[in-house]
């Protein structure tokens, strides 16, 4: 008999997120576990529950999924979770990592640019850069053959994210550090443009409208943020594909419809074998269905 799917959720956070469980509800899980306040020393015993409890042929059932709204906190978990199994008995579980959300949303974001754009030897500005789905974002843009502007209000801060993701995908031509810390730097920074991803704080603008309209080059913009005032100004977040001043625009909910299609087959996707370890370039294989 199939033994039952089994989600075991490890988050950081004081309160397993509802936004995950409901996902994978809707995801047809059968069973979902779900750990709060997980700290690294934890992980290993919550692991070892789930890969000596099952079969090898049987292991395929089970799996981990990382959330959380801190992503250095939930990558701390990814680390413990990995070493905690024994591949070499076929003892391991599939596991997914997307931290409050930073690996769909930018697998989304990047999925919805190559539908439009030709990305090859074309150049790309990350506006606020640095954080996590700007991070991923940029990397699966430079991995499709973008040339990639990080950016940040500080050259130190940007410099340092390339730097961590010259560690993960090796250095990179195709990644550049720069400041945009005012609206001089940000003309310069938009120079030979054609797609910009807005990935910054809620609640902050990173382009105005002004300087969006000036911009000759730009072909396609993309804002991550929900929450007035826009990242992308004279946008809506309902965008999904509109026609502004000859830019193609999305908004966040615009690319949130993609984003949880991408985070419900994700998981389905555990399911199939009991050997993957899904962050970034793994989500976007799986955005590659839509």
């Amino acid at each position: 008999m199939e033994k039952k799917t089994i989600l075991i959720q490890l988050d950081p956070d004081a309160h397993a997120s509802v936004f995950d469980r409901v996902v994978a509800i809707d995801s047809k899980v059968n069973e979902l576990f779900s750990y709060a306040n997980v700290q690294p020393d934890q992980v290993r015993d919550l692991v070892h529950g789930a890969i000596f409890t099952r079969g090898p042929k049987d292991l395929k059932n089970t799996a981990l999924f990382i959330g959380g709204g801190n992503v250095e906190k939930s990558e701390a978990l990814l680390v413990k979770a990995v070493a905690a199994m024994v591949p070499e008995f076929g003892l391991r579980v599939s596991v997914l990592f997307d931290a409050n959300g930073c690996n769909t949303t930018a697998a989304a974001a990047v999925r919805i640019a190559a539908k439009t754009l030709d990305l090859k030897d074309k150049k790309a500005l990350i506006l606020a850069g640095t954080g996590p789905v700007g991070q991923r974002a940029a990397m699966l843009l430079a991995k499709l053959g973008a040339k990639v502007l990080l950016s940040s209000r500080t050259i130190e801060k940007s410099k340092s994210a390339v730097v961590s993701l010259g560690k993960k995908m090796g250095d990179s031509p195709a990644l550049s550090a720069i400041q945009v810390a005012n609206d001089s730097e940000l003309k310069i920074a938009l120079e030979g443009v054609e797609l910009v991803v807005s990935a910054g704080a809620a609640g902050v603008c990173l382009l105005p409208e002004k300087i969006r309209k000036a911009c000759g080059n730009l072909k396609m913009v993309i804002d991550l943020n929900a929450v007035p005032p826009l990242g992308i100004e004279g946008t809506s977040v309902m965008d999904k594909g509109v026609i502004r001043d000859g830019v193609v625009c999305y908004g966040a909910i615009g690319v949130g419809d993609l984003k949880m299609k991408i985070h419900r087959a994700a998981i389905e996707a555990l399911f199939t074998r009991n050997d993957q370890v899904m962050d970034a370039p793994e989500v976007y294989e799986i955005a590659l269905n839509f």
